[in-house]
């Protein structure tokens, strides 16, 4: 169920990041960021899933967390550490590269 949830969360964020990309950029940056955010998954699981099996069991703490859940949780806390850095703009709404402008007024 905990892996299930990791796995929700992780298709919910590419959604969201794909959105703003292609709205803010274009659709061939919001693929990009997809792409990225798939291999840094893949290599971070790979990741979390030597640290894993170093620390615990196979078994885990139970039916419901077991070493697979584990290594999925600490892969997210590192990507969530990571997305806020990278992804400030989404997270916060501000806007990195864009400078607004200020018309002056008429005198």
């Amino acid at each position: 169920m905990i892996v299930a949830l990791i796995f929700f969360f992780h298709f919910f964020f590419v959604l969201i990041v794909f959105t703003k990309r292609w709205q803010s950029e274009s659709a061939g940056s919001g693929f990009i960021n997809m792409a990225l955010i798939g291999i840094l998954f893949s290599v971070g699981w790979s990741i979390s899933s030597m640290i894993a099996k170093a620390i615990l069991p196979p078994k885990g703490f139970g039916i419901y967390f077991d070493r697979d859940a584990f290594s999925l949780t600490l892969l997210t806390i590192g990507e969530l550490i990571f997305y806020r850095i990278y992804y400030d703009d989404i997270f916060t709404g501000r806007d990195k590269g864009k400078q607004s402008q200020q018309i002056a007024p008429a005198e």
